[in-house]
């Protein structure tokens, strides 16, 4: 099934991604807390977008933003 997402929705998936990595590879305290702190603030805002209201927000919608976002990510590494 093809979804169509907001481009806010998808950016933000895609910047959660690129944080997630930053912070897998970074051994600092201090910036380890900055990116945790990044990644709470982005799944909030994924969390709470007002797609996940409508009807096209299934759970198999959230799957398939994840994947398309995590190759955007990919991409611009």
């Amino acid at each position: 099934m093809s979804y169509l997402f907001p481009a806010d929705l998808l950016e933000t998936q895609t910047e959660w991604y690129a944080t997630y990595w930053l912070l897998a590879g970074v051994p600092s305290p201090t910036t380890t807390a900055a990116h945790r702190h990044r990644l709470q603030q982005l799944s909030a805002r994924i969390a709470g977008h007002p797609y996940w209201q409508t009807p096209a927000g299934t759970p198999a919608a959230r799957m398939a933003l994840k994947e398309l976002a995590r190759v955007r990510a990919e991409g611009r590494r």
